[in-house]
């Protein structure tokens, strides 16, 4: 009865442990009413510049963020693995559409391996930049502070950090078409 008991108690911490990643996303995103945005302002009023970075793209060509000044640009960092940043995609494929050619997206795969994140892309037909995000060297989350998936940034065509939110929220399309009115 002990045995069974301990090991009833492991399960259910493993069960958590296992969870814990999707939980903080559904926590941020569930219904849409927890989504975390914000605004990017630094403490002394200045811009606060998106982070330059450069990633291997699905065509295995080097992709530089800063290659894309002059348009407004959506960074998504975002994983297969993660229920809602696939149930957002279609969103983001309308957003796409209804800007292109004045606004690109990156998608950055985070977490996935090389084949799950290609298979992905092809799959879920996604017509905008891809990066792979590389766990250890080379990886942008510590960089642009990721917290939770999806993640998504607005940067203006200077480079400047507009926008973040965390989870998914429709607030976050509601966002992008005020940003893109004044940036036209």
């Amino acid at each position: 009865m002990k045995k069974q008991m301990t090991s009833t108690v492991i399960m259910l911490f493993m069960a958590t442990v296992t969870m814990a990643t999707c939980t903080v996303n559904r926590n941020k995103a569930a219904n849409n009413k927890h989504a975390v945005e914000t605004t990017a302002v630094s403490n002394d009023g200045q811009k606060t510049m998106a982070p330059d970075f450069s990633l291997t793209d699905i065509n295995g060509k080097t992709f530089t963020l800063s290659s894309l000044r002059g348009k407004v640009v959506v960074i998504d960092f975002w994983g297969s693995w993660c229920g809602w940043c696939i149930k957002g995609m279609p969103e983001m494929k309308k957003y796409y559409e209804k800007y292109k050619g004045k606004m690109e997206i990156i998608g950055v795969d985070c977490g996935d391996t090389d084949e799950k994140w290609k298979a992905a892309v092809k799959e879920l037909e996604l017509p905008w930049i891809h990066v792979y995000n590389p766990k250890g060297m080379g990886d942008i989350t510590g960089i642009y502070e990721i917290q939770g998936f999806p993640t998504k940034f607005i940067v203006g065509k200077d480079g400047e950090l507009l926008k973040t939110v965390i989870g998914e929220d429709p607030a976050f399309y509601t966002a992008l078409d005020e940003i893109m009115q004044k940036e036209q």
